[in-house]
């Protein structure tokens, strides 16, 4: 009987096996270290619960508007009046900056109620004129006190620094006075 020198048919399997338990050691400590990596990435439980929000309608009366919070910044919902309504459809689009018309920027049937972040799109600050008490500048819609960036009533920029319309949310009616935002 030859006695094994460790070049034989139990060396090889000897070597496939402690090859086979390296890779797999290093495989499970490869994902012990990219677990926690991509799970940090994921958003928190607050951030979850704030990436939708719901927002009854119903006690909006025309010409006035309520302050909401979507995604940790003010969302601002406002019923037009109908001389509101008349005003941003008269607008030539082509003069516009950023040009939408009053049907782009709102939902069909629903076109009295404007959804917008109340986010000044210059550099952040907030607007005024979600209350009928506030300066809505010379265009009837919003005015932005950190800079003098004036938005009509669609809420579309007229005038100033800012280089856009107030943002438009992705927004569904879910009722006829209940919205869903996000």
């Amino acid at each position: 009987m030859a006695e094994n020198d460790g070049n034989g048919e139990d060396g090889v399997r000897r070597r496939d096996f402690i090859n086979i338990a390296a890779v797999s050691f290093a495989g499970v400590g490869g994902i012990a270290v990219v677990l926690p990596l991509v799970s940090q990435m994921s958003p928190s439980a607050d951030v979850l619960a704030e990436s939708s929000t719901e927002v009854d309608t119903s006690k909006i009366e025309a010409g006035q508007g309520i302050t909401a919070v979507y995604r940790k910044q003010p969302l601002f919902v406002r019923r037009l009046t109908k001389k509101e309504i008349d005003e941003a459809n008269a607008v030539d689009i082509s003069t516009l900056r950023d040009p939408e018309t009053l049907e782009q920027r709102t939902k069909p049937g629903h076109t009295d109620m404007l959804i917008t972040m109340g986010v000044c799109t210059h550099l952040g600050c907030v607007p005024l004129g979600i209350q009928s008490d506030q300066n809505r500048g010379p265009f009837g819609g919003y005015f932005c006190p950190c800079h003098g960036s004036a938005y009509d009533t669609a809420a579309r920029i007229r005038k100033g620094p800012a280089p856009k319309n107030l943002q438009v949310p992705d927004y569904v009616f879910t009722s006829d006075t209940v919205v869903s935002v996000g």
